[in-house]
């Protein structure tokens, strides 16, 4: 084996070594949705890997703010334990609980960081570890919430498409497979995966992908996208840059 083919193998190696390390900590579901009066859910953690790891719990309120998404530290929701030791092969049931006194008004947001800790002294000597972060979403609502109801529009700055979506409803909308049309048939693809939420009473942004080119500079174009409740079908206005 040449010098150059050998490099490549080890590299690979300790690429798919890193990999096993990572996909390590698994956690399920990959989001939880809570119906008042109830006030809690829980949460599977499982190692998959050779030895013992660490696990951090914390809890954070979602919103969106100019656009983006936001976490602020919280103390209306709590996680039970907030860390573990997680041993190999086992699953660790964590509890996710509301316990704000008020009652739940429309649909509040908030995302679980589980994080796999590092290894207080490292026996591994000189092998690659990638620690993990899972983040879940968690949604306590109201049942007498309003759906999703999301208006689009798609802006031009400083030569960028930027498309937005305005949720005048009580719940969140999940996105993905998102994409752009115009009349002129010029299509911009924001992912195949999962783009994002537009939470309740919330506007996002997303801007396209750097290389992908540009919309007309006036008119309409189509939004399609795959949603929490079904296929997304819209049209959004271009608006005049700022």
């Amino acid at each position: 084996m040449s010098g150059a083919k050998l490099i490549l193998a080890i590299a690979i190696w300790l690429f798919v070594g890193a990999l096993a390390y990572a996909a390590s900590l698994q956690v399920q579901p990959a989001s939880l949705d809570v119906l008042a009066p109830g006030a809690a859910a829980t949460l599977t953690l499982r190692n998959e890997g050779p030895r013992p790891i660490n696990v951090q719990i914390r809890v954070f309120h979602w919103s969106q703010i100019d656009g983006e998404d936001r976490l602020d530290p919280t103390e209306d929701v709590v996680a039970s334990p907030p860390a573990v030791t997680l041993e190999p092969n086992t699953d660790y049931v964590a509890r996710v609980v509301r316990v704000a006194k008020q009652p739940v008004v429309a649909e509040e947001a908030y995302r679980l960081y589980v994080d796999e800790l590092p290894e207080a002294t490292s026996s591994a000597g000189r092998t690659i570890r990638l620690l993990v972060r899972q983040s879940i979403p968690v949604f306590f609502a109201a049942p007498e919430r309003s759906p999703a109801a999301v208006e689009w529009s798609v802006q031009k700055q400083a030569g960028q498409t930027i498309l937005s979506a305005r949720n005048k409803g009580d719940s969140r909308l999940r996105i993905s497979a998102l994409s752009l049309r115009d009349k002129g048939g010029k299509t911009i693809s924001f992912g195949k995966g999962l783009v994002g939420y537009a939470l309740g009473h919330s506007t996002m942004r997303w801007p396209a992908p750097r290389g992908s080119g540009g919309l007309a500079s006036s008119g309409s174009a189509e939004v399609s996208g795959q949603g929490n409740e079904g296929p997304i079908k819209a049209v959004a206005p271009i608006l005049a840059g700022r």
